[in-house]
């Protein structure tokens, strides 16, 4: 079926190779370090950090010197889920008045469902970035059942039947071990909150018993460096770290080299952010998993592209230009409580063949979850 509003508004390898020969160095390369026009117009310390809170890592400007170090606090998770529905249900809560208040007014005055009203909840999903296939989809089913609906309730009721059909299989499995050390590379464009994440599944990984080690290879950034030394100091990880400006290649060689000495269990690659359009920073990542593999094979054994719901549809295209380059293994989608557009997370499911591994609802450190279609659903209905 087509609707008015739909017309109106629808419109739309890795074969470079780099030196193998990973050599440390402290002198930045001048193309690869970052430029004006390749970082957004928004503040790092917006970017870095969820909601920009500065509990779970210190506010830092980019071009001023880092703040002073907050004191060490006990960030371990509690010992299980706990809270965690009620946290991920008041996390959505920006989607849930969205779509369930809206919902709940296509019923007003003793409306039925008919065309108009099929087309503004066709407007009203594809606003929430549910998407525009996936929207389709839905108004069909609704449609179909159109005489068994007589009201809201009930119109929720199959959207959300509907939705867990979508997200049906989409749950995702922890990630079986592959000896030691299990490797995990953190990918994603400025801003999305790279570091915040790494910090959040450090301290998740040591609360199980993990011995966990940091690699700090976003040199280009002195701010990111300081902001994984104080979340590995809470966490209780060691961290690997190089001066400013150092390859990034050489302190994941390097950080390899330590897990291995140390026998650590989990090691987190941090990597600077990057435009997906950039050619030749995308090549530098594809340099560091060459030097994270030569020291232990098969390594990385994930490459989590971190993505930002708040860049709704943009998300899409960082996430399949990303796995082009990096055959990403999973994703975490972060800043879901700084959006009414939570309707992403189905989108990203039923669009890309990369599982979604994690989602975050808030700034503090349990507010990282795995990802669960069955509560995600719940919470925003």
């Amino acid at each position: 079926m087509a609707f008015k509003w739909f017309k109106k508004k629808s419109g739309g390898q890795d074969n470079a190779v780099a030196d193998e020969k990973i050599e440390k160095s402290d002198h930045p390369r001048i193309e690869d370090a970052p430029i004006e026009e390749d970082v957004p117009k928004v503040k790092e310390q917006a970017s870095e950090t969820e909601n920009g809170e500065a509990q779970d890592a210190p506010p830092v400007e980019p071009e001023t010197p880092p703040g002073p170090t907050p004191q060490k606090e006990d960030a371990k998770p509690p010992k299980k889920s706990k809270g965690l529905f009620s946290r991920l249900k008041s996390g959505l809560a920006k989607t849930r008045q969205i779509l369930t208040t809206d919902i709940e007014d296509l019923f007003s005055g003793g409306r039925i469902i008919d065309d108009d009203m099929l087309e503004e909840l066709e407007e009203l999903l594809i606003t929430s970035d549910i998407g525009v296939q996936t929207a389709m989809d839905l108004i069909e089913h609704v449609s179909n059942k159109a005489s068994k609906i007589s009201d809201a309730e009930e119109l929720k009721a199959e959207l959300k039947s509907e939705i867990l059909k979508l997200l049906a299989g989409k749950k995702v499995e922890p990630e079986k071990p592959h000896g030691k050390p299990h490797v995990v590379m953190v990918v994603g464009v400025n801003g999305v909150g790279k570091t915040t994440t790494i910090g959040k599944l450090s301290a998740t990984f040591a609360a199980s018993g993990k011995k966990v080690l940091i690699a700090a290879a976003d040199t280009f950034r002195a701010a990111a460096i300081e902001q994984l030394t104080i979340w590995a100091e809470r966490s209780g990880a060691d961290i690997v770290k190089h001066r400013d400006g150092s390859d990034p290649a050489a302190v994941a060689f390097d950080s390899m080299e330590a897990a291995v000495a140390r026998d650590a269990d989990v090691v987190l690659v941090d990597t600077a952010g990057r435009l997906h359009t950039k050619v030749n920073l995308m090549e530098e990542l594809k340099k560091i998993k060459r030097a994270v593999s030569k020291k232990t094979p098969g390594a990385p054994h994930e490459v989590l592209l971190v993505l930002d719901a708040t860049t709704g549809q943009n998300a899409l295209s960082q996430a399949k230009l990303f796995n082009d380059a990096m055959e990403v293994t999973g994703i975490a989608l972060t800043k879901l409580d700084g959006t009414a557009k939570g309707g992403i997370v189905i989108s990203i499911c039923s669009t890309l063949n990369v599982p979604l591994r994690y989602i975050g609802v808030g700034e503090k450190i349990d507010d990282l979850q795995r990802f669960d279609p069955e509560k995600y659903v719940d919470a925003i209905f």
